[in-house]
C-alpha cells in the first residue's frame, strides 16, 4: 500500500477559533486541477507496475490519497493517517487490497514547507517521503529528515545555478521577490550567498504569500516602483506567481525582466493568466523535457474518478466540466446538470494541460522507486516471496541503495542525500502571434559539471521584456573603462561606485578594475590611463640646441686657445712672450685646450668610461691650469723679491722647481681621483624622480666626498693663487702680469661659487649644461685675462713688444 498526499486544493476558509470547543475541519477552497493530475500521474505509475510481470509479479500496489489543501497542520494530520492505518474521511481512496495494511511508503507532497513538517513526523517511523516538486535544500538534511527522498533536483543547485545565469547577462543590480516559506527563504538565501560571490547586488528582497493582506502587497508593488533595478528574480511557488501577477496586472508593471524558478517559469497555466503580458521575455530553469508514454492518455481518461465515492469527485466534476449535479434555486438559468459521463474532448483548462509532464514524470519515477525497492527485498524473479515481513526502514535503504532506467531510458538513483542529480533546461518565453506564450529551451545547465562548463546556452535568439531582442541592462552604475578604477559609493552596495581616473603612472587595461597598477620605473601611463609607455630618456645631446650651442662654445675655444698658442711660438722671440715665462704659459695653453675639450665629456648619452673620464678629466685639466697660473703667480713675486738687494730668492725657484711645483700640485689631484675610481667610481644612472613622465640620463657621483674633494682642491688652488696675485698687482712693472691673473682668478672664483648652488638647484640635463657652462666660463676668462692682453700687444702694439718698454718704470696704477 502506498500513501499519496496532494493539495487538491489550494487554500481554506479563514476561521476564527474561540477556544472553546474542538476546532472544526478545515474548509478547503479553490479547487487545484494540479494536485488532481499529480494524483492521476501516481495512479498511472501504479496500474502499469500492477500490469507489469517482470516488477513484482504476482504483487499487486494499492494507494490511499489523502488532501492537504495546502495547510501544513493537515499534512502533518494526514501523513499520521497514513503511518497509524487511520481511516479519514476526506480520503479519496481505492484500495484493491482486502485488509487495510500501514503504508511503506508516502509519495507527496508538492512544496517544501509541508514535507518538512510532514518528514519530521514520519521520519522516526523511517517510512520513506518521496517529494517531486519540493526543492527546497533543507531537505537533504539527512540527520532532520532520515526517511525524505525527492525525485526533483535541491535548491541547492538551481540557486546557483539562476546566480550564474544572472551573472551570465551582466545584470549586477537585481531585485527579488520570494515566497515566504521555507521554499523560498531557503532557496533566496542561497541565491543571494552565491550572488556576493558572483558580484552581484540585490537592491531589493521581499517575501510574499497570496494569503498576505492587500497593504502588504501594495508595499511590494511601491518598491518595485521606485526601483531602479530592471531585473526581479522571483523565487515563488506557482500559487503566489498567479497572485502576484494578477495584482501586479492593476499597476501594469510592464517592461521589467523577470528571472524565475521552476516552480512556475514553465507553468502554462501561470502564462495563460498573465494576460497583461508582465512576465514576456521571462527566463529561467526548469526541469528536462519528459514524456511518458501512456501517461497522457491515461490522465485524460477520467472516467475511473467516477466510481469513487466521495465528496470531493463531485466538486472536481462540477469545476471540470462547468456543470452541476444538483441545481439549486440560486444557479444561474444557463447552469448545465452533470451527467458523470461527460466527455473530456474539447475541454481546455489546467487538468487538460500537459506542460507540467516533467513534473508528472518525477511522481512516476517515485512510485516506480518504491516498486524496484520492493522487488529487491522480495527477491522476486518470476514470483515474488509474500513471507517476507516488510518493514518501512528496509524499504528505506533499498530505496536509497536502487539504480534504474525508466522504460523512457531516464536513469534513477539517489545520491547520499536522497537528491538525484541536478540539470536543469534554461526556458524563455516567447509570445507567438496568437497571444499563446512558447516556452523555448534556450540553454542548459548541468551542475556534475566544473564550474565554468555547468551554464551552456544554445545559439538561440532570446525574447527579453518588451519583445526586445536586446539584452536588458541592470546595472546600479555603469562599467568603468579600461584607464579608470572603481570607487564605492558610502553606504551603498558594493556594485554602486564611481569610476576615477587612475593617477599619473598608473594605469588599468580592463573595464571595472578594482585598483589601477603602477608603471614599471622605466614606463609612463598615457593619455588615456590604459596603457604604460616607454618613458622618453633625456640627456644633454649634440642634436638639441643647447648641446650644440656649448660643443660650439668648447670648439671655439679650443680653436682660440690654439691661435694665441700659434701666436705665441711664431712670436717666442720677442720680449712679451720671453718676459712671462713662456714655458709655463704653452703649459698653460695646453691645460686650458684640455679644460675646453673636457666639457664635451658631458655631452651625450652617460656610459660608464664617460662618466668617470668627465669627472677625473675635468679635475685634473683644471689643477694642471691653476698650477701653472699658481707657477706665472709665484715667479712674479719671486722676480720682484729678486731685484731687492742681497736676495737670491730665483734660485729657489728657477725653471725646475716650477716644473716640479706644477706637477706636484697636479700629482695631488691625481692621487685624489684613483682614490675616488678605486673606491665608488661615478656610474652612469637612471634618475626616475626628477621628472614623473621622463628620464634622466645622468652621472651619479659614485661619492659625494670625491667630487667635493677634488672641487675643494681647485677651489684651494684658486683662492690662493688669487689671494698671491692680489698681493703682487701693484708690483712697479710696467706689464704687471698679476693684475690680469687676479682678474681671471676673480672670475673664475666667481664663476665656480655661484656654481655651486645653481649645479645643486638645476633638473636633469641643465645641471650638466651649468657644469659646462662654469668649465667654459672659467677657461674663457682664464684665456682672456691672461693671454688677450699680450697677443694684443704682440699683434697691435708691436712697437711696446721691446726690453725696454719691458724694463721700464712706471707710476703705479690702482686696480
Amino acid at each position: 500500500m502506498l500513501g499519496g498526499i496532494f493539495s487538491f486544493h489550494s487554500s481554506w476558509k479563514d476561521r476564527k477559533d474561540t477556544y472553546m470547543h474542538k476546532p472544526q475541519p478545515l474548509q478547503c477552497t479553490s479547487l487545484n486541477f494540479r494536485g488532481f493530475q499529480f494524483a492521476q500521474a501516481m495512479l498511472f505509475a501504479i496500474e502499469e507496475i500492477n500490469n507489469k510481470t517482470d516488477l513484482l509479479p504476482g504483487i499487486s500496489l494499492g494507494y490511499k490519497l489523502y488532501d492537504t489543501c495546502g495547510s501544513i497542520a493537515r499534512g502533518v494530520r494526514v501523513a499520521l493517517a497514513l503511518a497509524n492505518d487511520n481511516e479519514d474521511e476526506s480520503s479519496l481512496s481505492e484500495a484493491p487490497c482486502t485488509r487495510p495494511a500501514q503504508v511503506l511508503a508516502i509519495m507527496g507532497e508538492t512544496s517544501s514547507s509541508p514535507c518538512m513538517a510532514i518528514a519530521t513526523v514520519i521520519g522516526p517511523f523511517h517510512i520513506p517521503l518521496i517529494s517531486h516538486f519540493a526543492t527546497c535544500a533543507c531537505l537533504s538534511n539527512k540527520v532532520k529528515y532520515p526517511s525524505f527522498l525527492r525525485t526533483i533536483p535541491s535548491d541547492y543547485y538551481q540557486s546557483r545555478a539562476l546566480a550564474q545565469l544572472v551573472k551570465h547577462f551582466g545584470w549586477t543590480w537585481v531585485g527579488a521577490i520570494r515566497t515566504n516559506d521555507d521554499y523560498g527563504n531557503n532557496g533566496m538565501a542561497t541565491f543571494t550567498e552565491t550572488a556576493q560571490h558572483l558580484g552581484i547586488c540585490l537592491e531589493y528582497s521581499v517575501s510574499f504569500f497570496r494569503t498576505d493582506p492587500p497593504d502588504k502587497i501594495q508595499k511590494i508593488i511601491n518598491i518595485i516602483k521606485t526601483s531602479t533595478s530592471k531585473v526581479i528574480v522571483a523565487f515563488l511557488s506557482h500559487m503566489d506567481m498567479d497572485v502576484l501577477i494578477h495584482k501586479l496586472s492593476y499597476h501594469n508593471l510592464t517592461g521589467y525582466q523577470w528571472v524565475g524558478s521552476e516552480s512556475w517559469i514553465f507553468d502554462s497555466q501561470t502564462a495563460a493568466m498573465d494576460r497583461h503580458h508582465i512576465l514576456d521575455g521571462a527566463i529561467g530553469l526548469s526541469i528536462p523535457k519528459a514524456q511518458v508514454s501512456g501517461m497522457r492518455e491515461f490522465m485524460a481518461d477520467v472516467k475511473p474518478l467516477n466510481t469513487s465515492n466521495n465528496q470531493m469527485f463531485e466538486e472536481f466534476w462540477e469545476t471540470l466540466f462547468s456543470c452541476k449535479f444538483k441545481q439549486t434555486k440560486s444557479a444561474t438559468g444557463n447552469q448545465r446538470k452533470c451527467t458523470g459521463d461527460e466527455d473530456l474532448t474539447g475541454v481546455h483548462n489546467s487538468f487538460t494541460d500537459m506542460s507540467l509532464m516533467p513534473i508528472f514524470n518525477n511522481v512516476y519515477k517515485g512510485v516506480y522507486a518504491v516498486a524496484h525497492a520492493l522487488h529487491n527485498i522480495l527477491g522476486c524473479n518470476k514470483t515474488c516471496h509474500t513471507n517476507v515481513q516488510l518493514d518501512p526502514f528496509m524499504i528505506l535503504q533499498h530505496i536509497k541503495r536502487i539504480r534504474f532506467k525508466t522504460k523512457e531510458g531516464d536513469e534513477v538513483y539517489f545520491n547520499e542525500n536522497g537528491d538525484p542529480v541536478a540539470k536543469y533546461e534554461i526556458i524563455n518565453w516567447q509570445p507567438t502571434e496568437n497571444g499563446i506564450v512558447d516556452f523555448v529551451t534556450v540553454g542548459l545547465h548541468d551542475s556534475s559539471l566544473p564550474a565554468d562548463k555547468q551554464l551552456n546556452m544554445l545559439n538561440k535568439s532570446l525574447i527579453w521584456a518588451k519583445n526586445s531582442h536586446q539584452v536588458p541592462l541592470s546595472v546600479c552604475s555603469e562599467m568603468c573603462p579600461p584607464g579608470t578604477r572603481k570607487v564605492l559609493q558610502k553606504g551603498k552596495p558594493v556594485c554602486c561606485y564611481d569610476c576615477l581616473r587612475c593617477a599619473e603612472g598608473e594605469f588599468s587595461n580592463s573595464t571595472d578594475s578594482i585598483t589601477c597598477v603602477r608603471c614599471h620605473p622605466e614606463y609612463w601611463s598615457n593619455e588615456r590611463r590604459d596603457a604604460c609607455v616607454k618613458k622618453d630618456a633625456e640627456f644633454l645631446s649634440y642634436e638639441e640646441i643647447m648641446g650644440a650651442l656649448l660643443t660650439a662654445a668648447s670648439l671655439f675655444g679650443t680653436f682660440m686657445t690654439a691661435a694665441v698658442a700659434f701666436i705665441f711660438f711664431t712670436y717666442r722671440k720677442t720680449p712679451i712672450v720671453r718676459a712671462n715665462n713662456s714655458e709655463l704659459s704653452f703649459l698653460l695653453l695646453f691645460s686650458l685646450t684640455l679644460c675646453f675639450l673636457c666639457s664635451l665629456t658631458f655631452i651625450g648619452q652617460p656610459s660608464e668610461w664617460s662618466c668617470m673620464l668627465r669627472h677625473t678629466a675635468f679635475g685634473i685639466t683644471f689643477v694642471l691650469c691653476i698650477s701653472c697660473v699658481l707657477g706665472k703667480t709665484i715667479v712674479v713675486l719671486m722676480a720682484f723679491r729678486a731685484t731687492l738687494p742681497g736676495s737670491n730668492v730665483m734660485k729657489w725657484f728657477g725653471p725646475t722647481q716650477q716644473r716640479l711645483s706644477v706637477l706636484a700640485f697636479t700629482l695631488i689631484q691625481v692621487v685624489i681621483c684613483i682614490l675616488w675610481l678605486a673606491i665608488s667610481p661615478p656610474f652612469p644612472f637612471k634618475n626616475f624622480k626628477e621628472f614623473k613622465d621622463k628620464i634622466i640620463l645622468e652621472c651619479a657621483l659614485g661619492s659625494a666626498v670625491g667630487f667635493w674633494a677634488v672641487l675643494g682642491y681647485i677651489g684651494l688652488l684658486a683662492m690662493l693663487c688669487f689671494i698671491l696675485a692680489f698681493l703682487a698687482r701693484k708690483l712697479p712693472d710696467n706689464f704687471n702680469e698679476a693684475k690680469f691673473i687676479t682678474f681671471s682668478m676673480l672670475i673664475f672664483c666667481a664663476v665656480w661659487i655661484t656654481f655651486i648652488p645653481a649645479y645643486v638647484s638645476s633638473p636633469g640635463k641643465f645641471s650638466v649644461a651649468v657644469e659646462i657652462f662654469a668649465i667654459l666660463a672659467s677657461s674663457f676668462g682664464l684665456l682672456i685675462c691672461i693671454f688677450i692682453p699680450k697677443c694684443y700687444i704682440i699683434l697691435l702694439k708691436p712697437e711696446k713688444n721691446t726690453k725696454k718698454n719691458m724694463m721700464g718704470k712706471g707710476a703705479p696704477k690702482a686696480l
